[in-house]
Parts: structure tokens; C-alpha cells; sequence
């Protein structure tokens, strides 16, 4: 059988880059399947990870969010907040959101008796130390004399 585009002769250099570029991936889709374009998709992303590293893609991320932001406005971020917040809703139900909530409660208030504990430690570091410790102003007073 013939292949359809030896039935109809071209003059070379009729087909343009995008026609050309589309032929191609369409050949090589049908070649190698989906699966070749994850895995040199995921060769290439770890290729640029080992060269660029994490800043990198902390840049492209912010310059792709303040690109959209620009061009839709805060409106956009409320709009795809709600409708995840209804989809993860509808998916798991409101005693998730009890779940997490509780679990942020938890984490917060063991954040608040670290930071007392460590306040209560400075405190008493500086009564034992308050000789050393040098006048409001900076000052520094010298030591009373001893008659």
C-alpha cells in the first residue's frame, strides 16, 4: 500500500516548520507511544535539577505566577481556591477539614510552649548573668568601688 504522501507529489520545501514539526511528533508518538515522552520528559527534568538546582524553578514558579496574576487578576486565585476547596469537600467531607484543623491546633500549641520554654530559659540566663549585662543605653557603668 501506498503511503498518502507518495500519492500526492510535493515540490520541496512545501510543507512549513510547524507542518514538519507536527509530522514528526505524530511519527514518533505512534513510533515509540506515550511512554517515551514521560520518560525523556522526566530525563530531561532531572537533567536541568542536577544543572540549575531549586532556585531555578523558585524563579520560573514566580515568574509564571506573577505572569498570571498580571494577566488575571486576584479574581482568578479565588475562583480555582474555591472550586479545590469544593472538590477536596466533595471528596473527602467535612470531617477531614475537622481532622486538619485539630492537627493545626495541636501543632500551634505546642509551638507557643516551645516559645515560652525558651523565654522562661533567656530569663533565667540573663538573672545569672545580669552583671555582665550592659546599662539600657549601651553604656557600659563602671563597678562601684569597694571601701
Amino acid at each position: 500500500m501506498a503511503d498518502d504522501n507518495s500519492v500526492i507529489p510535493k515540490k520541496k520545501g512545501s510543507m512549513s516548520v510547524s507542518e514538519a514539526g507536527r509530522k514528526g511528533g505524530q511519527t514518533v508518538r505512534d513510533k515509540y507511544g506515550h511512554s517515551f515522552y514521560e520518560e525523556i520528559g522526566r530525563k530531561g527534568g532531572e537533567t536541568v535539577k542536577a544543572e540549575r538546582g531549586r532556585a531555578f524553578y523558585e524563579a520560573i514558579g514566580k515568574k509564571g505566577g506573577d505572569t498570571v496574576k498580571a494577566e488575571r487578576g486576584a479574581a482568578f486565585y479565588e475562583a480555582i481556591g474555591r472550586k479545590g476547596g469544593e472538590a477536596v469537600k466533595a471528596e473527602r467531607g467535612t470531617p477531614f477539614y475537622e481532622e486538619i484543623g485539630k492537627k493545626g491546633g495541636h501543632r500551634v500549641r505546642s509551638l507557643i510552649e516551645e516559645g515560652k520554654k525558651a523565654a522562661a530559659e533567656l530569663a533565667a540566663a540573663a538573672k545569672l548573668s545580669n552583671n555582665d549585662v550592659p546599662a539600657p543605653g549601651g553604656e557600659v557603668l563602671p563597678e562601684p568601688a569597694h571601701e
